[in-house]
């Protein structure tokens, strides 16, 4: 399996050539839009990628076999030729997509020539050189293109040196985020997932919630519960909320447009925690040697409604299984979802449902009497659907309904509980 990662490493006390490297880079993708807008309908005859983009190269760009139709060189000169090939790919690409889909080439949010975000990719030796820790890189100075140091940030640097000295990077792009430039780089790798059997796999089962950010059990397929970790920042979600604070009160005073900056404040706060928690996570799966990590398909469709509309709106529920998928299959860990359904609401130990403290919400008390934390109950189950599955699967029609026969309650999978996967593996172990 080949994955990508990325990564952005800031520009150092030097934004003015990054600017206007930016810029030019830009206008040129303006002025090309209606360009190869314009030349379509023959450019499109061409069916082969690369010939088309030769015939389109052919019409901006004047050699001494050939005479460009339109002014490209005279408008932007001494362009680096890599440089204006891809600038040239992207604008084939847009107007490709454009007329995939019917739209008119026009200012406007899609496809528009004004609405242009082009972020100029700096290829090796042409563009971007690195001797030792010194990178040079060719920029516009309003005048001509030199090559320029650049004095990146140190912690990016060490970073980079820790997690990827044995993978050579793509040629770096430069973005754009939040008034500071970035190198952004990418790393491509070649990773092999597990593949054990079912009944060899140990798991980490993970149910995300509101109050804890996670709760992880490691299980193995008779239901032994090896280890058990409660994930929370409790410090960061203050912080966050307080700034929620802050927001309410602004917005009743002065109204919503003045709290513009805040929000963005409060959204890269909670995107922080979002990745404080995918990270540890994943570490706690890679450090107890976990093959499989186990989440549940959380669907928020029509929810939200109440006093808790707020925090569900905040829970970056798909962002921290996005990390994590990422970083899981980095480790060669493979990542699997089960039924949400009732996995909070049923006691672990098949007891029925389960009624939540009103005092402390993550504290639950069973049918039985029985008080236990609802969070580490919801990941024993959560690890006992996924197991049900993979045991199941491949057993053949008649094995199934024997052992759903023995065993009725997995026969609807969402109402298993942890106490039906180790019925289930006594009937297995009987059956054998």
């Amino acid at each position: 399996m080949r994955i990508t990662s990325s990564y952005g490493v800031e520009i150092l006390r030097q934004h003015k050539l990054p600017r206007l490297t930016m810029q030019i880079c830009r206008k040129a993708v303006r002025y090309l839009m209606p360009v190869i807008d314009g030349e379509w309908e023959g450019l499109s005859r061409i069916p082969e990628p690369k010939k088309r983009f030769n015939a389109a190269e052919k019409l901006i760009h004047t050699t001494r076999g050939n005479q460009a139709v339109y002014r490209f060189d005279e408008a932007f000169p001494k362009m680096p030729s890599y440089l204006r090939r891809a600038i040239l790919q992207h604008v084939l690409g847009a107007v490709s997509s454009a007329r995939t889909r019917g739209e008119q080439l026009q200012t406007g949010k899609r496809g528009g020539e004004e609405n242009c975000h082009y972020m100029p990719v700096f290829y090796k030796d042409n563009m971007y050189k690195k001797q030792d820790d010194h990178v040079y890189l060719k920029l516009y100075n309003g005048r001509d293109w030199i090559w320029q140091e650049v004095h990146l940030k140190k912690t990016d640097l060490d970073y980079l040196r820790r997690n990827w000295r044995n993978v050579d990077a793509k040629s770096p792009v430069l973005v754009k985020r939040h008034r500071k430039y970035f190198l952004q780089f990418a790393f491509e790798e070649q990773v092999r997932l597990t593949g054990k059997k079912a009944q060899e796999r140990r798991i980490c089962a993970v149910d995300l919630g509101i109050n804890t950010d996670a709760v992880c059990s490691i299980m193995t397929a008779d239901g032994t519960v090896a280890a058990r970790k409660f994930i929370s920042f409790p410090a960061e979600k203050d912080h966050l909320w307080h700034v929620l604070g802050r927001i309410k009160r602004m917005q009743r005073e002065h109204g919503s447009l003045c709290a513009r900056g805040l929000w963005a404040y409060a959204g890269r706060l909670n995107s922080e925690i979002a990745r404080k928690t995918a990270g540890a996570v994943t570490a706690f799966a890679d450090a107890h040697k976990a093959d499989v990590i186990v989440f549940e398909h959380l669907d928020m469709r029509g929810a939200g409604r109440g006093k808790k509309r707020q925090k569900l709106h905040m829970w970056k529920k798909q962002e921290v299984q996005k990390i994590v998928e990422h970083h899981a299959h980095r480790a060669g860990i493979r990542v699997s979802h089960v039924n949400a359904r009732k996995t909070s609401a049923l006691a672990y130990d098949g007891s029925g449902p389960l009624e939540r403290d009103p005092g402390n919400h993550a504290l639950s008390t069973f049918s039985s009497g029985k008080q236990y934390n609802c969070d580490l109950s919801a990941s024993y189950n959560i690890g006992a659907r996924y197991y049900i599955r993979e045991l199941l699967k491949p057993a053949s029609e008649t094995e199934r309904s024997a052992l759903e026969a023995k065993v009725p309650a997995v026969q609807r999978r969402t109402s298993c509980v942890y106490t039906d996967l180790l019925e289930l593996r006594k009937v297995m172990a009987g059956a054998v």
